[in-house]
């Protein structure tokens, strides 16, 4: 990294901060706002970024002067827009005069306890508070003031996860193998063309795959002048998912508990922990999904205005251009906002005060206020603004309204994803590419018992346990209802590649480690959602039963769509990330319950009424039940912090501790003997003083290695070019037109390709090959 990288890397840090200045809600309705503004930043920010990419890279400026440009542009709007937000806001007065009520309390869209006078959320829910003038730090000091020991516990375990993460992802090399074949090279490809043009490469991933996540890398790339901040973007994406989700919980009726512990079973998730310090791609795809979800959530109960219409549109771009897969869950999310923005249209006559989505009383929000959702709240006369959902439109005009806040998403989203798109399309005939990736991972049949068989599969695969007797007698048992239905387990078209079910996943392997228990406890937490939703909140029953409909929705069409693979964990994470608010609130439901039943030492004496007596044996029931999720809490700790401390191929401790292991040996943690194998060959290469180098490589080999090791020495990327081609239109370059060659895997292949005449070396995995006289 270069002298002023550091430096330059803290413009979109400080960007991101000052925009969720700039764009927290005005309006004192807004639920969680200071996450919502977390959401708004990282949205346009990343929009930003990848709008830059594809306009510098359309202009053939891929170069640090550019970007460096780009970013001092972007942060100084920013800084204008937090400006002009903190003066309107300095000078604003209250809209309602508040009630005196706790600040932790009203500030986390929970309970909250202040002196002998508890207030919940609907306590809080009608009154105005001018939150601007109250401090983020004073908000936690006040909310931490007022948490109880279990509260406390639940925050400083997350907070411990993160910053440890951070240490790691700053301490670590990428070493993540699919970075190394494709996702860190294609970077290096963009910066030494200075474009995004696609080229002829053996490994077809590196320009099929959409790019989202990548391009967050190259701005760090050219920012710094290396790759050692870039596990950062996947650490930022974690700590956006925990922020979103969080949200989502407080939106779905969740108290302050419930949203701690929906951030504790996430943050302690061993696949949430290893992705956060990785350069893969999941993490990403997954933040990007959360604020979807959190922003049509706000679409609920109120109109989405433009602004959110904006981050919808964003949110959709960001997942397409990242991880299509994310889309699964985000059509269904899309889905559901259209459907509540249509019943909101059609409601619109409802009489004054009367909540015509299941939400407060409207005559309790005043005009002048900007509901969460980012309606400009115009007012009407009688004090009643517009975004309340009551006012002299006719219906018709409502749902145009809906209708062209869809199409606006939509054409925001094309704007994101489009230039990826229309690249592909140009390439392959086909916006999602070329045959072998349109067959390789999707599923190719559609039966119902094949689904259902592809289904427990990954089930199976994402419930794994330590507890090899469970998993050998539940594999078995879908292998053999598998053949009594008459689809092969093993069958190609439900199948990724030549993979054997089952295969084991329950230890910390970034690419493959399995969920048991966030799974199993979003699991529950939906069917009690969908079953018996005021065991949650009575009040939420609506909102509750329609997000357990859409996670579920976007659990069966992800196993219907994609095939069972052994690292497939990773690619269900972003509907992991969706469900874990419904394991928050029914575990915070279950504390609750127990607390209610509890009762008091009084009650509980030798003169207490029968019916107290009675019931002594339900609350006796459910402390077993508290006790038995505080056991599943402290397991799910436990792996989190293990994941964190051996955790592969990143670890605190042990061998391969990112303390003990150097640089180069970090990076081939996953191959540790091709370390010496790579500097072996690019030490001849470079020796040679080749300046044209050929690649020779399959599918699945290494590659950035080689942009590391043959980068010049003032830091200008080497030139290199294949001699395969798996693109039709991009015929590879010709052996006699390199100085030399580097291969990598098949000895066979690579002899194939060198000229008559040439010296091959090969040691294992790697080789090289030089011209007579070198």
């Amino acid at each position: 990294m270069s002298a002023a990288g550091p430096l330059l890397a803290a413009l979109p840090a400080a960007s991101v901060l000052l925009l969720t200045v700039a764009t927290r809600p005005r309006g004192t309705d807004a639920l969680a706002p200071l996450r919502l503004a977390v959401v708004r930043a990282a949205l346009l920010t990343g929009a930003y970024a990848v709008l830059v990419v594809e306009l510098l890279g359309a202009l053939h400026a891929l170069t640090r002067p550019a970007f460096v440009a780009a970013w001092l542009l972007f942060l100084l709007a920013s800084a204008t827009a937090a400006t002009l937000r903190w003066r309107r806001a300095s000078v604003q007065p209250a809209a309602v005069t508040p009630r005196p009520v706790p600040v932790g309390a009203a500030l986390t869209g929970g309970t909250g306890t202040a002196g002998p006078v508890a207030v919940t959320d609907r306590d809080v829910a009608p009154v105005q508070i001018d939150r601007v003038r109250v401090s983020p730090l004073a908000r936690a000091a006040e909310a931490w003031r007022t948490a109880g020991r279990g509260e406390r516990l639940l925050a400083g375990t997350v907070g411990g996860l993160v910053l440890l993460e951070l240490l790691v992802a700053l301490l670590a090399e990428p070493n993540n193998f699919d970075s190394q074949t494709y996702h860190l090279p294609k970077v290096e490809r963009w910066v030494a063309q200075g474009d995004l043009d696609f080229w002829p490469t053996a490994i077809h991933r590196q320009v099929t795959i959409p790019p989202g996540a990548e391009y967050l890398l190259l701005h760090l790339r050219l920012l710094t002048g290396g790759d050692a901040l870039h596990n950062l973007v996947q650490w930022a994406a974690g700590i956006v998912c925990l922020v979103a989700v969080a949200r989502i919980t407080a939106q779905l009726g969740g108290s302050r508990r419930a949203q701690l512990i929906t951030a504790f079973v996430l943050a302690s998730t061993p696949m949430v922990v290893l992705q956060a310090t990785s350069t893969q791609t999941d993490l990403v795809c997954a933040a990007w999904v959360a604020c979807a979800a959190t922003l049509v959530l706000d679409g609920l109960r109120r109109r989405t205005g433009w602004g959110t219409l904006l981050g919808l549109g964003a949110a959709t771009g960001l997942t397409a251009v990242t991880k299509t897969s994310g889309l699964i869950a985000v059509g269904p999310l899309l889905v559901l906002w259209g459907l509540a923005q249509l019943r909101l249209a059609l409601t619109r006559g409802a009489p004054a005060g009367e909540a015509p989505a299941g939400g407060a009383p409207v005559s309790a929000v005043p005009a002048d206020v900007t509901p969460a959702g980012g309606s400009t709240g115009r007012s009407m006369p009688g004090g009643v603004g517009l975004a309340s959902g009551v006012g002299p439109r006719r219906p018709v005009g409502s749902v145009a309204r809906t209708v062209g806040g869809s199409v606006l998403i939509l054409l925001v989203a094309a704007v994101v994803v489009g230039p990826f798109m229309a690249r592909v399309t140009a390439e392959f005939g086909h916006p999602l590419g070329p045959p072998r990736l349109r067959e390789s991972i999707p599923m190719e049949r559609h039966d119902p018992p094949s689904i259902l068989v592809n289904a427990l599969r990954i089930g199976h695969t994402a419930l794994d346990t330590p507890l090899a007797p469970l998993r050998r007698a539940a594999a078995e048992a879908i292998i053999n209802g598998a053949e009594a239905i008459g689809v092969d387990p093993q069958d190609r078209a439900i199948t990724f590649g030549r993979e054997i079910f089952p295969e084991p996943a329950w230890y910390p392997d970034e690419d493959r480690v399995a969920f048991p228990i966030a799974g199993v406890l979003a699991l529950i937490g939906a069917v009690v959602a969908l079953t018996r939703p005021r065991r949650i909140d009575s009040g939420q029953t609506g909102p509750l039963r329609a997000y357990a409909v859409v996670v579920l929705i976007a659990v069966l069409l992800h196993t219907s769509m994609i095939k069972w693979q052994p690292w497939g964990n990773r690619l269900i994470l972003y509907a992991l990330v969706l469900a874990v608010p419904l394991a928050g609130l029914w575990l915070d439901a279950l504390f609750r319950r127990h607390a209610h039943t509890a009762g008091t030492p009084a009650e509980t004496a030798a003169g207490a009424p029968a019916a107290a007596r009675a019931g002594m044996t339900g609350a006796g029931q459910r402390s077993v039940a508290t006790m038995a999720a505080v056991t599943v809490l402290a397991t799910s700790a436990l792996a989190g912090v293990l994941a964190l401390s051996y955790g592969f191929p990143r670890r605190l401790v042990g061998a391969g501790s990112v303390f003990t292991t150097s640089d180069w040996e970090t990076r081939f943690l996953r191959r540790p003997q091709w370390a010496d194998e790579f500097r072996w060959a690019a030490d001849a290469v470079r020796d040679s003083g080749a300046r044209r180098i050929g690649l020779v490589e399959q599918n699945d080999n290494w590659e950035y290695p080689w942009w590391l090791l043959l980068r010049h020495s003032d830091g200008r990327s080497p030139e290199l070019v294949s001699l395969q081609s798996v693109l039709p239109e991009r015929p590879p370059a010709d052996p006699a037109s390199v100085d030399a060659i580097v291969c990598t895997g098949s000895q066979p292949a690579c002899a194939k390709l060198v000229p008559a005449g040439w010296r091959l070396e090969f040691r294992g995995y790697v080789g090289y090959a030089l011209p007579p006289g070198r």
